[in-house]
This record gives C-alpha cells, structure tokens and sequence, in this order.
C-alpha cells in the first residue's frame, strides 16, 4: 500500500495517494513512513494541520524523523506559525548535525516570511492612516496602470515613483499595490527593456525603471525575488549588459550590485539567471571600460565566484565564452582599464579552484601566450597599476601550473625564460611569485631547466636565499632541487656559490618541512661534486641530518630525503662517520644506505 501510494502521488493523484497511505495505516498504526508520506500528501493540498497531527504521530513512532520534523516545520510555516516552524527545524539539528545547510536555509525562509508579514502589517496601517507616502504610491501606480499615454508620461511617473521609495515601508506598498505586476504589463516599460535599438526617450524610461527598481529591492530580499520571477525581467539583464548604452549599463550593473552583494541575493541571481559562461564574458568585456563601470562589474564577478553553482556554469561554455576574451584583454593589456583587468585576472585565479575550469584554462595555449605577452611588455618599465596585473597574472599561472599537460611542456621553456627576466624587478612580490611560477614551471622539460641554468638560475636562487624571504624560501630552494637533479652544471654551480653549503644547512634548521625535505634533497643531489662533502666537514651537518632522518621530521619523505643525504655524505667524504658514531648514529646511517642503493 506504501508503494501504491509513492505511485499514486509522483502521478499527481494526490488523493489516491493519500487513500493507499490511510489504508495502510489501518493496518499498521506505528509506520512512521505511512505518516509523513501522508503528510506529504497533505501539505501538497494545503491540508496543514492535517499534515501536522501526521508528523506528530510520526514522531511517537520515532522521535528521531528527520523528515516529519521538516514536514513539520513546511506546515507550520505556511500557517504562520513561525516559532513552531523555527525550532521544528532546529530539531533537525540536533538529531543530525550534518543537516546544517539545509536547516540555515530552512529556518532563513522563516525569518523573511516573518519579516515580510510583519512589513505588510506595518504598510496596511499606513494605508489605513492615509499617510502621503501610502497615498503617493498608491495614485502612481494606479496612474502608470493606465495604458495608452505617452512614453515621458510614464517615464515622469517612474521618476517620481523611484524617489517616493525611501525604505522598507515604501517597498512594502510598492509590493502590496501589485507595483510588480503594473509594471511588467506595462506596453511601453516592456518596449523600453527589449527593444534591440532605442530612441533618447526610449532610454530615459528604461533608465528610470532599472532606478526605481533599484530603490524598491535596496536590502529587500523579498522584492529582489518578486522582481527575478518576472520572466521579462530575468531574461533581459543580460541583454541590458550588452547593450552598448552607458547609461543603461550603469544602472543595471547598480542593480546586479545590490543582489550580488548579499548571500541571499547571490543565490537568487544564480537561481533565475543563466550564470553561464555568456554572463561571466559580459560581465568581464567592461574591462575595457575606462569609467566606474569596469571596476562595478569586477565586483559583481568576485562576488559570484563565491557560489559552486556559478563555477560549475561558468565551466560549461568557458572555452568559447569567457576564455577567448579574456586572452583578447591579457594581450591589450596596455590599452584597457588595468585595475579592472588585475581583478580579472584575480577572479580566473579565483575559478582554478574548480579543477575542470582549471584544466581549461591550462590546455589552452591562446591563454598562456596572453600571460606571456603582459609579462613580456612588463619588462620596458611600467606602470604601478600594471605591476598589480603582472603580479596577477603570475598567480594565475602558479594556478595553471597545478596541471600538467603537454601545452605546458611545450611553453615551459618561453614561460621560465619570462620568469628569469623578472628576478631583477623591484617589486619584491612579483620576484617571489616568479620564482613560485619557475618552480613550478621547469619540471615539465628538460630543456627549460638547461636554459634555465645556463641563464644563472642557480646563482640567482643562492642570492634570494642567502636574503632570507620566508615567502621565497620554499619556491627557491625547490627551484634549485629541479635544476640539481638533472644538471651537473647546477650542482657544480650551487657548490661554488654556496660555500661550504651555508645556505643549505640554514635551511635544514627551517620550521618548514618541505624547505627542509627540499633543502636535504637538494645537498644529497651535490654530493658527487668533487670536494663536496670535505667542505662539510667540521659543520653541523650530520648531526642535523640525522636529527631528521631519526624521527624529528614528521613527514616520511622528509624522513628519506635526510637519510639519503647522510648516507651520500659519508660515502662521499668517510671522515664524516667518527661524528656519526659519536652520535650513536651508525643505525640510521645503514638504513640510509638502502635508500641510497635503492635510489
């Protein structure tokens, strides 16, 4: 009977449903799921109190039901029983802590039906009073009902109507006075918002409506969702974006503002909206904006980035959407709005947290000549706002360089000979992300860590060593760690400008295991340079290697790297063993040479 029930109710035969369910509860009086189907069932013909003894009942069967206290709380709401709603949902809670997400959401719906009752209570005594503001809004809505009048009648009556909404109580009435629905039957006000070219009075009259509704959802979450449910009204922001008329575009990305800024109104715009890759593509092309409108719909975009359901649109169409223009931007970078274009290359930093959008933007080697380009014009001197892009797009890249793909193994040697180019620049954060990129960077070939190398890599990495940057510590000592493994040349060169490995043992002291890890890595990969381990002699070297490869260091790579070098400095120079037996070392020292043999 449960079954024929389910059955009945995913036909709609909601009273059939609720038929199968009664029947079944005459035979089994303690089936909690008899109750809450049936609940369920009632809920969908607006039988709540029916629905709430159900779920009581439920819960006498199982005091633990999830889903009698959430039919509860739907049921108790729609009867405007907020408290009882409330803590219905709150139940759920306790029973199970990992509904979190859903019980916010749930008890956030009580929290607006509760305000919104209470501001139409509020705007009815005003209607009720006769005050100028509940009688202005009511006459002009009434008068832009009336159809037939001339376009700057409308527009005036707009104006006058944007500027009459000064808080919550004028939005009530706006609301309550079907200020909505007039206006989305207005002839005019639809001509006005999805017309492909206007006239001057054309764009007055959607300038002032975008204004009006500005002033009716300013911090009024339920207006926001009354106004996204106009279908004309969700299906032409995009198009008012695009448009080319500044005015226009000001005012709508003034009204995206006010949604985006809020968690509530995020959700709502990702919810009615197509946030697909066309909207993150219109939204990024006001980069070439000179005015305040490139920076207004930078911060729509970083707000958005925020929402899962944003990046999983945005990953749908990116490689023939919003990729090719912003490889269009990186390219011009000279000729559009800079600040706009640093957060944009943020905000694409931002969507490589998303490993497929990531993926994308990698393979893609349009995108990675782009970064290519705005590094390379860097170099002639620029300008404090373009040092802020290639900073950017330098993080961009460190991002890309998750990947590995054979675009990047093509482009690696290009992309580390930018990367050298700018250890000499002044701004210190991007030498440190340059040095990030080029670790990164020269793992995918050979013959970029050779050009690498022979363009003095290996001095330059001892230098920003040797100064101390706890940023640069962990990206230069892996750089040396790539360049050492494969290049006799490397090895030969840190030796020499390393002397007697200072550098090497300060970082095998770092608080930083995978500077350590490295760094012992590292000294082990220069040990078959003649003269290497003799240089180490009468140095703490042993007794800090040992210190990790015994059990200091907590991770096990860690551990190894230790051990192999310390088995390598006692093969190559033996005068180091008296130490290490002094330090009851000697167990550590033969398991350090399996590694060696092993590796």
């Amino acid at each position: 009977l449960k079954e024929e029930g389910n059955e009945a109710f995913r036909r709609g035969d909601v009273a059939g449903a609720i038929r199968r369910y009664s029947e079944g509860l005459q035979q089994l009086r303690d089936k909690q799921e008899l109750y809450t189907n049936r609940a369920q069932a009632y809920l969908k013909i607006q039988e709540y109190e029916k629905a709430i003894g159900d779920c009581e009942w439920a819960l006498k069967c199982n005091e633990k039901c999830i889903k009698a206290y959430f039919l509860l709380g739907k049921a108790h709401l729609a009867l405007k029983h907020y408290p009882e709603s409330r803590q219905s949902y709150e139940k759920m809670l306790q029973v199970d802590p990992r509904q979190e997400g859903l019980v916010k959401a749930c008890v956030a719906e009580v929290n607006l039906e509760e305000k919104k009752m209470k501001d139409e209570e509020r705007a009815q005594k005003e209607v009720q009073a006769g005050t100028v503001a509940a009688l202005t809004i009511q006459e002009l809505l009434q008068r832009l009902g009336t159809p037939g009048q001339d376009i700057l009648f409308y527009t005036g009556g707009i104006r006058l109507l944007a500027a009459a909404v000064k808080g919550c109580t004028e939005q009530t009435l706006f609301r309550t006075n079907n200020g909505f629905s007039i206006l989305g039957d207005n002839g005019a006000v639809r001509g006005c918002l999805c017309a492909e070219r206007r006239s001057p009075a054309a764009v007055e009259l959607c300038v002032s409506v975008l204004v009006l509704w500005q002033a009716v959802c300013a911090a009024n979450e339920e207006n926001q969702r009354l106004l996204l449910a106009q279908p004309a009204v969700s299906a032409q922001l995009p198009e008012l974006l695009s448009c080319g008329v500044l005015e226009i575009q000001r005012e709508t990305l003034a009204l995206i503002s006010l949604y985006s800024e809020s968690e509530s109104g995020r959700k709502l715009l990702v919810k009615h909206q197509d946030l697909s890759s066309r909207w993150l593509q219109i939204l990024m092309a006001f980069v070439k904006c000179s005015d305040a409108r490139a920076g207004s719909a930078m911060n729509i975009l970083c707000d958005l980035i925020a929402e899962e359901r944003f990046k999983a649109q945005c990953r749908v169409l990116l490689s023939t959407g919003a990729l090719p223009l912003f490889t269009q931007l990186l390219v011009c970078g000279r000729q559009v709005n800079l600040a706009a274009l640093s957060c944009a290359i943020g905000i694409m930093g931002s969507l490589c947290a998303d490993p497929g959008i990531r993926a994308q933007l990698a393979e893609s080697r349009d995108c990675w000549q782009g970064c290519l380009k705005l590094l390379e014009e860097s170099l002639d001197g620029s300008t404090p706002s373009y040092q802020e892009c290639v900073s950017a797009v330098l993080g961009l890249m460190m991002n890309l360089l998750l990947e590995s793909n054979g675009t990047i193994q093509d482009l690696a040697v290009a992309i580390s000979g930018r990367c050298l180019a700018l250890l000499s620049h002044q701004d210190g954060r991007i030498v440190t992300r340059a040095i990030g990129v080029l670790s990164r960077a020269l793992p995918a070939s050979c013959s970029a860590v050779e050009e690498a190398v022979r363009g003095g890599v290996v001095k330059k990495m001892i230098k920003f060593l040797k100064a101390g940057g706890q940023l640069t510590a962990p990206y230069g000592i892996k750089t040396l760690c790539i360049c050492t493994r494969s290049s006799r040349q490397a090895q030969e060169e840190l030796v020499k400008a390393d002397k007697r490995f200072a550098v090497l043992l300060s970082l095998l002291e770092s608080q930083d295991e995978l500077v350590v890890g490295n760094a012992a890595l590292c000294l082990s990969q220069c040990l078959g340079v003649p003269g290497a381990g003799t240089s180490l002699l009468g140095s703490r070297v042993v007794l800090l290697l040992l210190g990790h490869a015994g059990g200091d260091a907590a991770r096990p790579a860690v551990q190894r790297n230790a051990a192999i070098a310390l088995g390598k400095l006692c093969a190559a120079e033996p005068r180091h063993i008296p130490q290490l037996r002094k330090l009851n070392g000697l167990a550590i020292l033969n398991s350090a040479m399996k590694h060696v043999h092993s590796s």
